[in-house]
């Protein structure tokens, strides 16, 4: 692994938010998901809670480009599952959906933990779903069309709430449990042999300060990978 790599890989987890989080609701479309995951990674957020598009989860991983192998990614039957253990953590849930009761997107606090929950291409969120919200957000619209593709809008919010959280300095210190933090890192580092480890239901072996196998011969025959 080259220092640059090994530093990079230690300054994005550094900045992880755990406790900022997105739940879709039915998006069923692989390129809209995959879009979404990209923006995650790109704002900080480590975790993700999908409900398995229609088109099927493989057609998902397909389109997702890498965004994986950087932001975990939890799938459910639906999403009732991700937001009644989300409500249970003390996460606030922001329903993006139109209504009366809607708010300007802005002017909730993402400062807190929460999770911002996306609803289908063209009903949005379900009435299952939104019984779980504590807010409904819209982004306000000034022209024609009266609403953003559901990945242009999971950005333009997560956008916002990476604003206040930076604004908070809630990037200036490392939030990851110093376990999650070393799996990652592990994980991120070593791909072949993190997956080896899950198969064979072992621990993942000590790295050294430059992020390399302490000691290959844990490894037995997969040393060489």
């Amino acid at each position: 692994m080259t220092p640059s790599r090994f530093s990079r890989y230690h300054e994005v987890l550094k900045k992880r938010q755990p406790d900022l989080t997105v739940v879709t609701d039915e998006v069923h479309k692989p390129r809209n998901l995959s879009a979404i995951i990209r923006t995650c990674d790109a704002v900080g957020i480590h975790r993700v809670h999908v409900a398995k598009p229609d088109e099927g989860y493989k057609a998902f991983r397909g389109t997702a480009k890498g965004s994986h192998r950087w932001v975990k990614v939890n799938t459910y039957d639906d999403a009732i599952v991700p937001l009644e253990q989300l409500k249970q953590q003390g996460h606030k849930i922001y329903a993006a959906h139109f209504s009366a009761q809607a708010v300007d997107f802005r002017t909730v606090d993402y400062t807190v933990p929460c999770a911002v929950l996306m609803g289908a291409e063209k009903e949005g969120v379900s009435a299952e779903a939104l019984k779980f919200a504590d807010r409904e957000i819209i982004i306000p619209m000034s022209g024609m069309v009266q609403s953003y593709n559901v990945s242009s809008a999971a950005t333009v919010i997560l956008v916002e709430a990476q604003r206040q959280r930076e604004a908070a300095g809630l990037y200036g210190t490392r939030v990851l449990s110093e376990d999650e933090y070393r799996r990652t890192f592990f994980q991120w580092a070593h791909p072949k042999l993190a997956d080896y480890c899950h198969q064979k239901g072992i621990e993942y072996p000590d790295l050294d300060e430059e992020g390399e196998v302490k000691d290959s011969s844990q490894l037995g025959h997969m040393a060489d990978i």
